[in-house]
């Protein structure tokens, strides 16, 4: 079970630079959209963080339900935005809300204890 978790934890930091990588190169630039590295980073978010709350559960720790569920609900809006937002040309505002909302989900997962 411990390499199962180092590899999914793993694949879950590639998923959230995927995400971060191209909303801070977008930063500065005119063009803010949702690319498809960010789309596929968010997928991979999901899936990866349900995996380590399945294998938490499997070795007898059980993690902390509500931070489980409030990460859920935000990774879960990230990717309804990415998915919904992809096919444009131009989406200021869904790009914005991706970036800040990644955000927060990493504040939720450090500083929440």
């Amino acid at each position: 079970m411990t390499v199962l978790r180092i590899v999914l934890l793993i694949l879950h930091f590639i998923g959230l630079a995927a995400i971060l990588g191209p909303f801070l190169e977008q930063w500065w630039g005119n063009a803010r959209r949702i690319t498809m590295a960010m789309v596929w980073g968010a997928r991979a978010q999901v899936v990866t963080g349900l995996g380590l709350v399945a294998v938490a559960y499997a070795s007898d720790h059980e993690p902390d339900h509500a931070k489980v569920a409030v990460k859920l609900v935000i990774a879960l809006a990230i990717a309804g935005l990415a998915e919904a937002n992809r096919k444009k040309d131009s989406a200021p505002r869904a790009w914005l809300l991706v970036g800040v909302l990644t955000a927060v989900n990493i504040a939720v997962a450090v500083a929440w204890r």
